[in-house]
């Protein structure tokens, strides 16, 4: 490997090893930890009768497990020859059940393909319709009270535990599917620069209403000017962005 690593990524050998070089950020990062982990923790304590109810209401209206277990990318600082790089890392990210057990996500491969290639006539197919955001809006798979779960991020609390364990951060990236990454363009990748995040400044600038080039170059700039200032300011918008459900179906 070569010692002159610059700001894109680059390839191991075997393919599926990519690292990046992070900035000198040592005093950031570890502040930024700490937050993570006392907010984090601090909501999971007061969100368990929110959480308790949002399970009840699952088995309900759909039995099987509560939470939704996925593989997701992210990406870990590591060191090499007195640097730091991101490593790409492979972690399991936690979500509460949305959609019928045993779902397919073949429809959903579909559509993100389409997506990352700007393809609006597949993913009006998709859809089965024209629609504004940029996601899987008609979607069967999805349960009674998986939509409103969505639509108000609430199906994502249980990645707090994600937070807590240190597998993702407040503030970053929106941690993708493998699938998914393996459709980036080189480009792209930029946006694993960084530990993924429950929110960051494209949830709460734009969510689901832009193409997805435009969802990376802000997750790009993110990254570009992070400052522990950033991040609480994220923190602070996001609930509105939530509440608005502006772009979120």
């Amino acid at each position: 490997m070569q010692n002159d690593i610059s700001m894109d990524y680059i390839h191991r050998s075997d393919h599926d090893a990519l690292n990046f070089a992070a900035s000198d950020r040592e005093r950031y990062y570890e502040a930024k930890r700490v937050l993570d982990f006392i907010i984090a923790l601090a909501l999971l304590v007061l969100l368990v009768p929110v959480m308790i109810m949002i399970a009840l209401l699952i088995l309900v209206y759909s039995p099987g497990p509560i939470i939704f277990v996925q593989e997701r990318v992210g990406a870990k600082r590591q060191s090499l020859n007195g640097r730091t790089y991101w490593k790409k890392v492979i972690f399991k990210c936690y979500k509460f059940r949305t959609m019928h057990v045993n779902a397919d996500s073949a429809i959903h491969q579909a559509y993100v393909k389409a997506l990352i290639e700007n393809d609006e006539e597949k993913m009006t197919t998709l859809q089965g319709a024209k629609t504004q955001p940029r996601k899987l809006v008609n979607d069967s798979r999805i349960i009674r009270p998986g939509k409103i779960l969505r639509k108000l991020s609430l199906d994502e609390l249980p990645q707090f535990w994600n937070v807590v364990k240190g597998d993702m951060s407040l503030v970053g990236p929106r941690p993708a599917i493998p699938y998914e990454v393996e459709m980036y363009k080189p480009w792209h990748l930029r946006r694993l620069e960084a530990q993924p995040g429950l929110t960051g400044l494209q949830q709460v600038t734009a969510r689901c209403n832009k193409d997805f080039d435009q969802q990376v170059k802000l997750d790009i700039q993110y990254i570009q000017k992070q400052s522990l200032w950033q991040d609480i300011k994220i923190i602070l918008k996001t609930p509105l962005a939530v509440i608005s459900s502006k772009g979120a179906y």
